[in-house]
């Protein structure tokens, strides 16, 4: 079942998305449903107050303030080398998460604003993953039963950050904190076409992660080679935090950034990532 937030008459609704149709299903984005509904089956959803054909509405992201976003930094081993780093050993290691804010979540169509701190941006296909019920220190084993569902993400990053001044960028402490500084402009966080519910993804292990720069493949990896499975990421960030209904996870990406190259995004680029059967997430620069 594909589920999808969207625009309407100036208003934010959420619905069922099939074929075509679109099944409104209340006011709000999907985590007024998510709140309500757990696990996603179509048979427990209320039932549809209209219908809209997909080119009558403008979709936005699925979640479209997240109560948390996080992401999983250095998770796939082919990106860690392919930017120098030495390949990593799982067994001397925790996953490395980070937040992003919700302010830099954009929907599917959104143009995303270059900013002016940086002329280094990028791009990182991943697999997001939805939480749909409220978990605290969860067992691997037991993770992806906590799941809603799962969508395409876009972990848009800025490689450096520029604030005018001068600065010691050797520094491990300045470098960091560029470095996450990065993730955080307005838009850097693209969601959607629409959340696909867990019961139709059985193994988010299994899963093809494709990313194009104005129609060129400039990624294509595959979901098994995470370092640290979704439900692994699941897990510890529960050991951190409560995770809640909506929470997003971005899983980390595979080998084929700008930074690997320095060949980075530029005004007018327009970037699609494809994962599965999840969808395409468009989106442009300017």
């Amino acid at each position: 079942m594909r589920l999808v937030s969207y625009d309407r008459d100036g208003s934010l609704r959420h619905g069922r998305l099939d074929g075509a149709d679109v099944y409104e299903l209340g006011d709000g984005d999907l985590l007024a449903l998510l709140q309500d509904v757990f696990p996603l089956h179509v048979s427990d959803l209320p039932p549809a107050r209209a219908r809209y054909r997909v080119d009558e509405i403008s979709l936005r992201a699925p979640l479209t303030r997240p109560g948390k976003l996080l992401a999983a930094a250095a998770n796939y081993q082919s990106h860690v080398t392919e930017t120098g780093g030495a390949p990593l050993d799982k067994s001397a290691l925790s996953p490395r998460l980070f937040l992003k804010p919700s302010t830099s979540v954009t929907g599917p169509g959104a143009a995303i604003e270059l900013p002016e701190l940086s002329k280094q941006i990028d791009w990182e296909a991943e697999l997001g993953v939805v939480i749909g019920r409220p978990i605290k220190d969860v067992a691997v084993a037991d993770a992806l039963d906590a799941v809603a569902g799962y969508l395409c993400a876009n972990d848009v990053s800025a490689r450096s950050v520029d604030y005018g001044i001068a600065r010691d960028t050797d520094d491990k402490a300045v470098w960091f904190f560029d470095w996450l500084a990065g993730k955080w402009f307005d838009g850097f966080a693209p969601l959607g076409p629409y959340l696909v519910t867990a019961d139709e993804v059985p193994d988010p292990q299994d899963l093809e992660v494709r990313f194009e720069r104005n129609g060129v493949l400039r990624q294509s990896g595959s979901t098994r080679e995470m370092i640290f499975s979704a439900a692994e990421l699941i897990a510890h960030a529960s050991r951190l935090m409560t995770l809640e209904p909506g929470d997003i996870i971005l899983t980390g990406t595979p080998a084929g950034v700008g930074a690997a190259t320095g060949d980075y995004l530029s005004a007018g680029d327009r970037m699609a990532v494809t994962i599965g059967d999840l969808g395409t997430l468009d989106n442009e620069l300017r």
